[in-house]
């Protein structure tokens, strides 16, 4: 073999196996455009490579996620007045349901509020403005086993920064007592729509 071949296929050979180390995507060399490349790792990437034919594990589902920390409701007590809220009632199974908008500034109703009692609901959420934060029901917690109607009623939106995601019925005493506290809100007056 001519001495000029042997060379020629020794800068071949190199050539191929430096090729990968420049190739995009496995980092290394230098872009067409000169300037170095950046390293990229993704999060389920590990630092050491994995032998062929195997997979790694999935560092995501290895780890148990941490329990979520339950909703913080408005608190309790007088507040700034201020809301923006989407009340639904459905006032019983064979009626339609009933859509109001609140919005409160200061504990004034918004010129936007299409709600049947605005005054009574801005000054109601102005004085307590954690009115919408139900107590979630215990356990061990003793409710009347009274029917107070077929009435339920959501409330989503946000009180003085705070969001709300309530839902009210009228199935036991203990809902019945959250349902009357927040009625003015709600829309409606005792068990009537």
């Amino acid at each position: 073999m001519p001495s000029g071949t042997g060379q020629a296929a020794a800068l071949i050979l190199a050539a191929l196996l430096l090729l990968p180390a420049c190739s995009p995507g496995q980092g290394g060399g230098t872009p067409s455009g000169g300037t170095p490349a950046s390293p990229t790792v993704s999060a389920s990437s590990s630092a050491s490579p994995t032998p062929t034919g195997s997979t790694a594990p999935d560092a995501e589902s290895t780890v148990p996620a941490p329990a979520p920390e339950p909703p913080v409701g408005p608190s309790s007590g007088p507040g700034q007045g201020n809301a923006e809220l989407a009340i639904t009632l459905k006032p019983s199974a064979g009626e339609p349901e009933v859509h109001y908008t609140l919005v409160c500034v200061n504990g004034v109703p918004d010129a936007e509020s299409k709600h049947p009692t605005a005054d009574a609901a801005c000054a109601a959420l102005k004085n307590n403005a954690g009115l919408l934060a139900s107590p979630a029901l215990r356990t061990d917690q003793a409710c009347t086993e009274q029917y107070g109607g077929p009435q339920e009623a959501t409330v989503t939106g946000v009180v003085d920064g705070v969001p709300v995601d309530d839902a009210f019925k009228r199935t036991n005493g203990c809902e019945i007592s959250s349902w009357n506290a927040a009625k003015d809100v709600i829309g409606a007056t005792g068990g009537a729509a």
